[in-house]
């Protein structure tokens, strides 16, 4: 199975922000790297009134739009109670990635770096657990984990790139 690393913090401190910068250093790194990003709304990627749109509204349980350049599934789960992260990660092709960056997913029991920003006003303490690894952050801060400079891409890339260099050798 693919390596799973989450990345959590407060809403709006900056985690796809900081998503968008971190995948072409790991990818420069050659890390392959895939992506789940939880929603608290609903995700629709089909377009309204396009063929694939109407027919997955009109009942299909799994639609999946193809072209040479790229696939995306849809499935429907209106009667799931709770994202499984290991269900959904398990749909990736394992072959061809390192990593599954995982943005959200706090609570979930995988290896994370949380991110935190001291103007957020909002305390450290809620989203860090027993699987935080580090703290990527933007102020002076005392811990017992590894401390990263939020606005550093190259020091929590690199932090990355060691941590699945370990994980990989075990």
């Amino acid at each position: 199975m693919t390596l799973l690393l989450g990345v959590v913090a407060h809403s709006g401190t900056g985690k796809t922000t900081l998503l968008k910068q971190l995948i072409p250093y790991l990818r420069a790194c050659n890390v392959r790297v895939g992506l789940i990003k939880h929603s608290h709304h609903s995700v629709d990627v089909d377009t309204p009134g396009k063929d694939s749109y109407e027919l997955r509204k009109a009942g299909a349980d799994q639609t999946m739009v193809a072209s040479s350049n790229r696939w995306a599934l849809m499935t429907e789960t209106p009667d799931a109670e709770k994202l499984d992260l290991h269900y959904l990660a398990s749909r990736f092709d394992q072959t061809t990635l390192d990593l599954i960056l995982v943005e959200g997913f706090k609570h979930e029991k995988i290896d994370k770096i949380a991110l935190f920003r001291q103007t957020s006003g909002r305390e450290i303490d809620a989203i860090v657990d027993d699987y935080v690894l580090a703290i990527a952050t933007d102020s002076q801060l005392k811990s017992s984990l590894p401390v990263l400079d939020l606005n550093n891409i190259a020091e929590i890339g690199n932090f990355i790139v060691d941590w699945l260099k370990k994980r990989e050798s075990i």
